[in-house]
C-alpha cells in the first residue's frame, strides 16, 4: 500500500494560504518585479540604503576577474570532467555583505585574488526587521545585481519570533493551530521542544504538527517583499510542502540543507520520492539543489548524481561541503580530494565552503544566530569571514581550472 504525501486536508491549508496572498499568478509577479534592478534601487534609496548600494556598484568594478585568470593560462575545459559551481555560505545581511565586497576588491591585483562566489547562502533570521527594513533587499541587490551571484539563498527558521498577529493570522487563514510562547512586546515564537540553538533543533529543524506553515508564510512574505526566490529548507516535511506549495510558482526554488542528513541513498531516494510526487508541467522540481550530507563518500555521492539523471527530474544540483565551521561537524573536516575524485569522474559538483578550514573568530553556527543588532555591529568580522571562505573557493577553483574542470563563480567574476 503507497499512502500520499499530503492529505486532501494539507492540500487545502497550502493552498488557502496562497490564494490569502493572491494565489500563485501573484507570488510570482511580485518576485519578478522585486528582483528588478532599478526597483530594487528605488526602494533601498527610500529605505536608507541608497549610498550603500551605490558605494557596491563602485566596488565590484575593481574586482579581480576568473576571466582573466582562465585566458592567463590559457584555460581549456576538458568536457570528460565535470563542472564546478562556487558557493560560499555567510552573508549575513547588507552591513556584512558590503565589508565582504570591500575586502573582494582589496584583494584584486595581488597573487591570490578572491572572485565571487557564483551561489551564496544566508543564515539569518527572517525577522520582522530583516525582511521588512531593507536589510534582506539590499543584501540581495549586492549579491545578485551588482556582484550577480546565479543564486541567493535564504533561511527561514522555525523559532524565528514573529509578531503575534502572523500567528494568529495563518491559524485564521487555514484552520490550524500553533503552539507558541508569548515573548512579550508583541512577539510570539513556536513552541521548541528539541532545542540545539536559539531558532531550534539543528538550526531549525523542528516543524512539528502545522508548524510548515509557518515556514512557508515566512518564504511567501520575504518573496514577495524582496524578490528573494530561493530558500533553504531543512525538514523532510516543510521540504514535502514546499514542493506542492512550489509546483505553480516556476520563479520559486528551495535548497536542501545537510542538516537533513541525507547521507546516503536510501535518504536520496526518499527525496527523489518527494520531488517526483509533486513535479511542475515541465518535469522540473521546486528544489533546485540539494546538499549532500557531510558523511558520504566520493562514491556515493557521484551515484546520487546518476541516480537523479535516472528518475528524469530536471534542473537539480547537488552540493558537497568542501570545509565546515568546527561547530557543524568534525574537526579539521575537508572533502577537497573527495570534491576532484567526483569531478574527475565525469560528476557535476556545487562545492561549498560553511568555512575556510581554519576556525577564525565569528566561524561559527553561532554567529549565524546573533541578533540584529550584534551582527550589524560585528559587520567586519563577519564579512571577514566571507571573505576569508571565498578566497578559499577561489583558490580551489584555480586548482580546478588548472586540472580542465570547467568552473563557475559570479558573473561579476567574468
Amino acid at each position: 500500500m503507497k499512502f500520499a504525501l499530503l492529505s486532501e486536508a494539507d492540500h487545502k491549508a497550502i493552498d488557502v494560504l496562497k490564494a490569502h496572498y493572491g494565489g500563485a499568478a501573484a507570488i510570482g509577479a511580485a518576485i519578478t518585479e522585486k528582483r528588478n534592478f532599478e526597483t530594487r534601487k528605488r526602494i533601498l534609496a527610500e529605505k536608507g540604503f541608497g549610498e550603500m548600494i551605490a558605494d557596491a556598484e563602485r566596488l565590484v568594478g575593481l574586482f579581480s576577474k576568473a576571466g582573466d585568470y582562465e585566458q592567463q593560462i590559457g584555460f581549456s575545459a576538458d568536457e570528460n570532467k565535470g563542472i564546478a559551481t562556487a558557493q560560499v555560505s555567510g552573508f549575513q545581511g547588507a552591513p556584512v555583505t558590503h565589508y565582504a565586497m570591500k575586502r573582494f576588491a582589496e584583494s584584486a591585483g595581488s597573487e591570490e585574488p578572491c572572485w565571487v562566489p557564483s551561489e551564496m547562502i544566508s543564515v539569518v533570521a527572517l525577522t520582522e526587521r530583516y525582511v521588512y527594513s531593507g536589510d534582506l533587499m539590499a543584501t540581495l541587490c549586492m549579491g545578485e545585481n551588482i556582484m550577480k551571484a546565479s543564486k541567493f539563498c535564504s533561511t527561514n527558521l522555525i523559532g524565528t519570533p514573529l509578531p503575534e498577529e502572523r500567528f494568529a493570522l495563518v491559524e485564521q487563514v487555514t484552520g490550524k493551530a500553533f503552539e507558541r510562547v508569548d515573548l512579550g512586546d508583541g512577539l510570539s515564537q513556536i513552541v521548541l521542544k528539541n532545542m540545539g540553538t536559539p531558532f531550534g533543533n539543528l538550526g531549525g529543524v523542528e516543524v512539528a504538527n502545522d508548524n510548515h506553515l509557518v515556514y512557508l508564510d515566512g518564504v511567501i512574505r520575504a518573496a514577495m517583499e524582496t524578490g528573494n526566490d530561493f530558500f533553504l529548507n531543512p525538514s523532510w516535511s516543510s521540504i514535502t510542502a514546499a514542493c506542492y506549495f512550489g509546483r505553480d510558482i516556476p520563479n520559486l526554488d528551495f535548497k536542501v540543507s545537510m542538516l537533513l542528513s541525507t547521507q546516503n541513498l536510501m535518504q536520496f531516494r526518499m527525496l527523489l520520492n518527494i520531488m517526483s510526487a509533486y513535479l511542475r508541467d515541465d518535469g522540473t522540481t521546486p528544489i533546485y539543489e540539494i546538499n549532500i550530507g557531510n558523511g558520504v563518500s566520493p562514491e556515493t555521492f557521484i551515484q546520487c548524481s546518476r541516480e537523479l539523471d535516472a528518475s528524469g527530474i530536471k534542473g537539480v544540483s547537488l552540493a558537497a561541503h568542501l570545509r565546515i565551521n568546527p561547530d557543524l561537524g568534525i574537526e579539521g573536516f575537508n572533502w577537497t580530494d573527495e570534491a576532484f575524485e567526483v569531478l574527475e569522474s565525469g560528476t557535476n559538483l556545487t562545492f561549498k565552503y560553511e568555512s575556510d578550514g581554519t576556525a577564525r573568530e565569528l566561524d561559527t553556527m553561532g554567529a549565524y544566530f546573533l541578533p540584529d543588532d550584534e551582527r550589524n555591529e560585528l559587520a567586519e568580522k563577519i564579512g571577514a569571514v566571507i571573505y576569508y571562505k571565498a578566497l578559499r573557493a577561489s583558490k580551489d577553483g584555480r586548482d580546478m581550472m588548472r586540472k580542465g574542470i570547467r568552473t563557475r563563480f559570479g558573473a561579476s567574476s567574468y
